[in-house]
C-alpha cells in the first residue's frame, strides 16, 4: 500500500472519530439542556393544573391546582438533564420529565429522551416507560428498592418501598433511578424547605488536610466510628406484647447469642479510612470516589448480617437504610473486597461492605445521618403478617473534620432588591406609631382625625396591599406550623421581607396596645371593607347593629375557625381548603382575578360590611383571632375613661360600631379594633356628655349666701 493511501486512510479514520466525538458532545449538550417550553408543558399538565412561570433561580416551573383550593402550590416539574445529568451506559445522560409534590411526593415521571443502547437495539422503550411509571406516588421520604428478582418477596412499607426493575438493563435503571431521585431532591430542598432548604452549595464540606490515623478508640470515643450490637433476647424484648412475640425460634433457644454485630465508619473522611483501611484498600477506594461523594463502611457479623446474605452486590441494602432531614438517601455498594487495618478489634467473621454516596444525592456531612436497621418477623405462611422493629443509629462527624457550609445568603438578595419599599414602610409605620402614642393629641380635632385615618387605610390598601403584596395571612400561621411539624427550617420567610418586617411589627404592636393596631390599621382586606361600609353610608344605605346578644355569640365563630385552621395544619389534612375562609389572597394578592366562586365569595363579605360594620372582621376572620389571642397581654390599656363612662354616660357605647365596650363602660380590647371613635368623644366638648356637663356648670357664676335677699 502506497503513502498516499495511507494518509487517506489515516485521515478518514480521524475524521470518523472526530464526528463520533463530536455527536456524542452535541447527545450530551442536548440531554444537559432543557428541551421543555412553557406551551408544551401545558399541553402536558392540563386543567385543572395550571402551569406557572419558570423559576427564576432553578430551571423548574411550578404547577398550581385550580380546583379544590384554587391556584394552591401543587408541585414542581423539571428535566433531570437539568439538574442531575448523570451519564448513561451510553456516555449521555438519559432526561427525564419529573414532577412533584410540596410533600416530596412524585406526581409523575416520563422519558423525555435516551441513548441506552439495551432499549436503543435490545429490548425496545416500552419496558423503560413502564419502570418510571412506577415513581407515580412514590414519596422522597421512602427509601427506593429496584428489585429485579421475581421470586424476592417485596417488602414495602411506609419507610421502604420496592419498584419493579428490568432484566438485563440493571445498569441503565439504576442510573435513571439515580437521576431521578437528585433532581428530586434537589427541588425538594430548594423549594420545599426539605433538608434545612440547602442545596449543594449549602452544605458542609469533609476537609481533605486531615489524614492522620487513629486508634480504634478514639474512633469509638469522638463518634468516628458507631457500634450496635443486640442479643436475640435484647430483639425478643423489642417484640414483647406484639404479634411478632416468640416468633424467632432460634433467638429463643440462644437467648445470648449475638443477633447483630455492626459498626458504622464514614471513611469518606480521611483520617477515618486512614485508621481502618489497609494501604491496598485506600488505593482500592480512592479512583470511587468523586469531589463530594461519601462513603460508609459496614462491619457487621452475627445473625443479621448487613447487607445480608441474599444481598446482589453493587445493589442497594435493604437491612441498612440511610435518611437526613427525613429524606430518603440511597447508598450503592462499590462491590470492593476490602481489608482492615491489622489489629482492628473487630470480629474475624465480619463481613465488609463500602457504600458510596454520589455528591448529587446532597448528601450533608455536617448534618446527623440518621441509619436504621429494619428487622422483620413475618407470621402466618400464605399472606404472612410483617411486624417490624426499626434499630436506630445516628452517625456525626466532628465539626473539626468538616469545613462549614457558607451561609444561606441567598434571601438578601431579596432584601436588596426591596430596600426603597422596606423603607416606605418603616416611615409609615413610624407615622403610625407617633400617632398612636398620643392618641388624646391626635383625636382632638375630629374632622383633622378623620382625615388622617381615611388617608393612612389608603395607603394600607394602595401600598401595603397591591402594590406591596403585604397582607398578613393566617396562611402565614399555617405555613409555619407545617414546617415544624415536618422538621423543616423556617429560613423560607426571608425570602419574602416586606411580610417579615410587617410581622416584626405587628407583633411588637400585640404587646402595647392589642390586636386593634393590625385589625384596624394595617389590614388591607380590612380597609377595604371599612371603605366599603362609609360608602353605604354616604349613600344613606341602613345599617344593621346586631343585638348584644347575637353579637357575643357571632363572635365566637372566629375562634372556632381558628381552632379548626390550626388542627388541620398540625396533622396536614385539608389545610389548603380551611385556609380559604380568609377572602385575603382573592381580594388582595389576586386582585379577585381568579375563580368565580373564590371571587364571590370575597365579593359577598364586602357587601355585607356595607350593612354590618366590618362584618368578616369581627365575627369570621382567623388571623383576627389568633391576634385577639396573643393581644390579651398587652402592657397598655391607652383607651381614656372617665369614672361616669358606663355610669350612667353611654354615649361611646352606643357610636362603637364594633360593639366593644361593655354596659358598666369597660372596653373589651381582644374586641378593640383601635379605630379612635370613642377616643374622639372622650376629647369632644360637644360629644362627650361628662365634660359637657362641666363645662356648663363651669360657665354658671357661684354667688355666696349671704342672707339677703336679691
Amino acid at each position: 500500500m502506497n503513502t498516499a493511501a495511507c494518509c487517506r486512510r489515516a485521515i478518514t479514520l480521524v475524521l470518523c472519530l472526530a464526528t463520533g466525538v463530536l455527536a456524542l458532545l452535541i447527545g450530551a449538550a442536548c440531554a444537559h439542556a432543557g428541551v421543555m417550553t412553557h406551551a408544551e408543558l401545558v399541553r402536558r399538565f392540563p386543567a385543572p393544573l395550571l402551569v406557572g412561570e419558570r423559576d427564576a433561580e432553578l430551571p423548574i416551573w411550578p404547577l398550581f391546582r385550580q380546583n379544590a383550593s384554587g391556584g394552591e402550590l401543587a408541585g414542581y416539574v423539571f428535566e433531570s438533564g437539568d439538574l442531575a445529568p448523570i451519564p448513561g451506559f451510553s456516555g449521555v445522560p438519559v432526561n427525564l420529565l419529573v414532577a412533584i409534590d410540596p410533600s416530596g411526593r412524585f406526581i409523575g415521571v416520563e422519558v423525555l429522551s435516551q441513548h441506552e443502547p439495551v432499549f436503543q437495539y435490545g429490548l425496545g422503550e416500552a419496558p423503560l416507560f413502564e419502570f418510571v411509571k412506577q415513581y407515580q406516588g412514590v414519596s422522597l421520604k421512602q427509601n427506593i428498592g429496584i428489585e429485579t428478582n421475581s421470586r424476592r418477596v417485596r417488602q414495602p412499607d411506609a419507610a421502604r418501598v420496592a419498584i419493579d426493575g428490568i432484566s438485563k438493563a440493571t445498569v441503565s435503571v439504576r442510573i435513571i433511578n439515580e437521576s431521578v431521585l437528585a433532581a428530586a431532591l434537589l427541588v425538594s430542598r430548594r423549594k420545599l424547605g426539605f433538608g434545612a432548604g440547602r442545596g449543594a452549595g449549602g452544605i458542609a464540606r469533609v476537609r481533605p488536610d486531615l489524614p492522620d490515623a487513629m486508634t480504634f478508640q478514639r474512633l469509638l470515643d469522638d463518634g468516628l466510628v458507631r457500634h450496635l450490637r443486640m442479643s436475640n433476647a435484647q430483639m425478643e424484648k423489642l417484640y414483647a406484647g406484639s404479634d411478632g412475640a416468640r416468633l424467632d425460634e432460634e433467638g429463643l433457644r440462644q437467648p445470648d447469642g449475638i443477633f447483630i454485630d455492626l459498626y458504622i465508619a464514614c471513611v469518606s473522611v480521611p483520617g477515618v479510612a486512614r485508621s481502618l483501611l489497609s494501604e491496598a484498600s485506600l488505593a482500592k477506594l480512592k479512583p470511587w470516589l468523586e469531589q463530594g461523594d461519601q462513603a460508609i463502611l459496614v462491619m457487621s457479623s452475627g445473625r443479621h448480617l448487613v447487607p445480608g446474605e441474599d444481598f446482589t452486590r453493587g445493589g442497594i441494602p435493604q437491612r441498612l437504610l440511610l435518611r437526613q432531614h427525613q429524606l430518603a438517601i440511597d447508598m450503592r455498594d462499590l462491590d470492593l473486597e476490602l481489608k482492615l487495618v491489622a489489629g482492628t478489634p473487630i470480629p474475624a467473621d465480619a463481613s465488609l461492605t463500602v457504600f458510596r454516596i454520589p455528591a448529587e444525592a446532597g448528601l450533608d456531612p455536617g448534618a446527623a445521618f440518621d441509619f436504621t436497621v429494619p428487622v422483620t418477623r413475618n407470621k402466618g405462611q400464605f399472606y404472612p403478617e410483617r411486624i417490624t422493629r426499626e434499630l436506630p443509629i445516628t452517625y456525626r462527624v466532628p465539626s473539626r473534620f468538616l469545613i462549614a457550609a457558607p451561609a444561606d445568603t441567598a434571601w438578601h438578595e431579596a432584601w436588596q432588591a426591596r430596600r426603597l419599599d422596606l423603607l416606605i414602610l418603616a416611615l409609615g409605620l413610624s407615622v403610625l406609631v407617633l400617632a398612636l402614642s398620643r392618641p388624646r393629641k391626635l383625636s382632638a380635632h375630629a374632622r383633622r382625625f378623620q382625615s388622617f385615618r381615611g388617608a393612612y387605610l389608603l395607603f394600607t390598601v394602595g401600598f401595603i396591599g397591591y402594590y406591596a403584596q403585604a397582607q398578613l395571612s393566617i396562611v402565614n400561621l399555617t405555613g409555619v406550623i407545617q414546617a415544624l411539624v415536618a422538621g423543616r427550617s423556617l429560613a423560607f420567610l426571608l425570602h419574602d421581607p416586606m411580610t417579615v418586617a410587617l410581622w416584626a411589627f405587628v407583633l411588637l404592636s400585640l404587646l402595647l396596645w392589642g390586636r386593634g393596631t393590625f385589625c384596624g390599621w394595617l389590614c388591607p382586606f380590612g380597609a377595604l371593607q371599612e371603605f366599603a361600609g362609609k360608602l353605604a353610608r354616604q349613600c344613606r344605605v341602613p345599617q344593621v347593629r346586631l343585638s348584644g346578644v347575637m353579637d357575643a355569640r357571632l363572635k365566637r365563630v372566629k375562634y372556632a375557625a381558628l381552632a379548626l385552621i390550626l388542627a388541620s395544619a398540625f396533622t396536614g389534612f385539608a389545610v389548603d381548603t380551611v385556609v380559604e375562609l380568609e377572602p385575603f389572597k382573592t381580594a388582595i394578592t389576586l386582585n379577585f382575578v381568579r375563580a368565580w366562586p373564590y371571587a364571590a365569595y370575597a365579593l359577598v363579605l364586602l357587601a355585607i360590611s356595607a350593612f354590618v360594620h366590618k362584618f368578616f372582621c369581627r365575627y369570621l376572620c382567623p388571623l383576627g383571632a389568633s391576634l385577639a389571642l396573643l393581644g390579651r397581654f398587652r402592657l397598655l390599656d391607652w383607651i381614656p375613661r372617665r369614672s361616669e363612662c358606663g355610669t350612667p354616660c353611654q354615649t361611646c357605647r352606643h357610636r362603637c360600631d364594633y360593639q366593644a365596650i361593655a354596659p358598666d363602660g369597660k372596653v373589651a380590647y381582644a374586641e378593640c379594633f383601635q379605630c379612635m371613635d370613642c377616643v374622639v368623644i372622650h376629647e369632644s366638648e360637644q360629644r362627650c356628655a361628662p365634660r359637657l356637663f362641666e363645662l356648663k356648670r363651669a360657665r354658671i357664676p357661684i354667688i355666696p349666701d349671704t342672707g339677703v335677699a336679691p
